[in-house]
């Protein structure tokens, strides 16, 4: 077993916040990018948690993030709100604008926050729970590089375009999920191959299309869809949605940071705020309260909410701290020298 390491969060978070801006993150994309990877450890999603930092500094050394990006706010209608990330990191874009979204979503029902132009490579479901916690529903999605092949086909060409809602609940925490619409995130891919673990066979194919559980030949090949052309078609709309929709490109034509400086990182996201309040006036917490039924019969046949275990290990941390390898840590460390 490989030795591990509890930080208190407030060391986790002085480690997070002195390997950003020792690696040339402003203070606003540090502190930002700090909250995201914090809450994920925090949450015991390791695959986007602090280990995050790793690729955050590489794409910064390589060119592919601009760490002192300045957020642009463009009021585009009554219910969209743009945000030019210009080529800096999307949470930093996000924070400054979802007041505006919030504001937008309270006044007219439904509305739209866009980035633009953004390095992502985040969860997604912090931002759909900051919706919530301002009582309203939150749906995220964003298109990624291309790693993905689409159902029956055996190269790469959509992103792991990952889908985030969040539904706020009364007196309890949302219900919430985030997930990508290949089988798994490529983070979870890394992390066997930097533990010498062998990967399930139909989480991705190799470079001549062949099911492979090394997880090396995976990362080399392509990754697969969850649920074959279900999970191929709803990658394909993310892709649409967050893409030319917004007035962004797709996945395929992005390309990770990389030594030669060649990278094009940048893409967007599109998130939409809904408010039960405006939606249902007078009956919201009525509605909200019968909503509740559907939970309760989840619970009752024995069967779990999606995040009910990240609330967990979300107690368990604020209590005892977070846990990580030691080499994950000696990683970190390193990186601030």
């Amino acid at each position: 077993m490989s030795e591990e390491i509890t930080l208190s969060l407030k060391d986790a978070e002085a480690l997070s916040l002195n390997v950003l801006q020792h690696n040339g993150y402003s203070q606003a994309h540090a502190e930002a990018i700090t909250r995201n990877v914090l809450a994920a450890q925090r949450d015991e999603c390791h695959s986007h948690g602090l280990y995050r930092l790793i690729g955050c500094v590489n794409t910064a050394r390589n060119g592919g993030v601009d760490t002192h990006a300045t957020p642009e706010i463009i009021d585009q209608a009554a219910s969209v709100v743009k945000v030019n990330a210009h080529q800096g990191c999307s949470l930093l874009a996000f924070e400054q604008g979802k007041q505006s979204l919030v504001e937008k979503a309270n006044r007219t029902g439904i509305a739209a926050l866009a980035i633009n132009n953004s390095f992502h490579f985040s969860a997604l479901w912090p931002e759909v729970e900051a919706l919530s916690s301002e009582g309203l529903i939150g749906i995220a999605m964003t298109p990624s590089h291309a790693f993905v092949a689409p159902a029956g086909g055996t190269k790469p060409l959509l992103g792991t375009n990952p889908i985030a809602f969040s539904w706020p609940r009364p007196g309890g925490t949302p219900y919430t999920f985030d997930f990508a619409t290949s089988v798994v995130a490529r983070g979870e891919i890394e992390l066997h191959k930097r533990a010498g673990k062998t990967i399930p066979s139909d989480w991705a194919i190799d470079d001549k299309g062949s099911p492979t559980s090394d997880p090396a030949a995976a990362l080399a090949g392509a990754m697969l869809t969850f649920g074959g052309y279900k999970g191929s078609a709803l990658s394909t709309m993310i892709e649409l949605l967050a893409g030319p929709l917004i007035g962004d490109v797709l996945g395929h034509e992005t390309q990770a940071a990389n030594e030669q400086k060649t990278g094009k990182p940048f893409h967007g996201e599109l998130i939409i705020a809904i408010s039960p309040e405006v939606f249902l006036g007078k009956d919201a917490e009525h509605h909200l309260q019968h909503a509740e039924v559907l939970f309760d019969n989840i619970l009752g046949q024995g069967a779990r909410l999606p995040s009910q275990r990240r609330f967990k290990a979300r107690e368990n941390s604020l209590q005892n701290g977070v846990t990580l390898p030691k080499a994950l840590y000696d990683e970190l460390v390193e990186l601030t020298h």
